[in-house]
């Protein structure tokens, strides 16, 4: 049965693959999405029954829907994972979805903060509320070390090293990296941590916590960063992942080697990276017709 399957691969992401849980979600709903397709449209419950004509008809489908291309795409990387873990158990012999094409979809560049913007938010604006150095020393560390959303919030406290002025990240699929940071941000975190005593909140596993002592949640964090991005700049997108963005962007701008980038995202492939050079070549064209007489 191909819900017996289903299961089973679930698994195998959770527990070997370590995937996060909103890549095993995403995962989840596109293969459910994909069998109700199947059950409903041809009454196909078991996995050996399914070709390749089958799944192009189900793309098709998606694409009469208004389904974007990035989405189909998404379901199509889905399903390429859940038919070679099939082959590689034995399940299927044949993998259909070598004959099956993915559309194009065109390249949606990293937007991000400018840095006068970035300046005026750390510089300028004025932060309130309960904890309002750990408020700013949120912004600040997704803006100093680029570092995702998961890992921010799951950051602990033995993972700071002040005096050699880094941090031990545990990234995607557990993988672990150290990331270097300034002299500024050494100060806001010592600023924290005195906070954290006076306010008796010292959790000794996480280092960012709520009043009550607690890791914080995902939704507080962004929507701590919407709000103070909001001051500062008209992006549709003000989240966490755009401080990232920024981070690299910045970074990349001010002439470090993209490989350097690479290692302090924690991005497995360099091609991941080098989305970002496509601002920075935007940036010298921009430089270009303002500079060169004849442009």
């Amino acid at each position: 049965m191909i819900t017996e399957h289903l299961q089973r691969f679930v698994e195998y992401l959770k527990f070997e693959k370590r995937f996060s849980v909103h890549t095993v979600t995403a995962y989840c709903g596109d293969l459910s999405q994909f069998q109700a397709y199947l059950s409903a449209i041809y009454s196909i419950t078991l996995i050996n029954e399914v070709n390749h004509s089958i799944i192009r008809s189900w793309i098709v489908t998606l694409m009469e829907e208004q389904v974007s291309p990035r989405s189909v795409n998404r379901k199509i990387t889905t399903l390429k994972s859940f038919y070679k873990y099939l082959q590689r158990e034995g399940a299927v012999k044949v993998n259909p979805m070598a004959k099956i094409q993915s559309p194009k979809t065109s390249k949606r560049l990293p937007v991000f903060v400018e840095k006068k913007s970035m300046d005026r938010l750390l510089d300028s604006i004025e932060f309130d509320g309960e904890q309002i150095v750990r408020d700013k020393l949120i912004i600040e560390m997704f803006y100093s070390t680029g570092i995702r959303l998961s890992e921010l919030i799951g950051l602990k406290q033995s993972s700071i090293d002040l005096q050699g002025q880094t941090i031990k990240v545990l990234g995607k699929r557990n993988k672990e990296r150290i990331i270097p940071f300034n002299r500024e941000l050494q100060v806001q975190v010592e600023k924290y941590l005195e906070e954290k005593r006076g306010l008796g909140l010292n959790n000794e596993d996480f280092f960012f916590v709520d009043k009550k002592g607690k890791k914080l949640y995902e939704k507080f964090v962004y929507r701590l960063v919407n709000r103070y991005l909001s001051q500062v700049t008209t992006l549709d997108k003000k989240s966490p992942h755009v401080l990232r963005h920024t981070f690299a962007t910045h970074m990349l701008n001010n002439g470090a080697d993209l490989n350097a980038i690479k290692e302090l995202l924690g991005h497995a492939n360099l091609s991941a990276t080098q989305v970002y050079t496509h601002n920075t070549v935007e940036k010298l064209k921009n430089i270009y017709k303002l500079a060169h007489p004849k442009a």
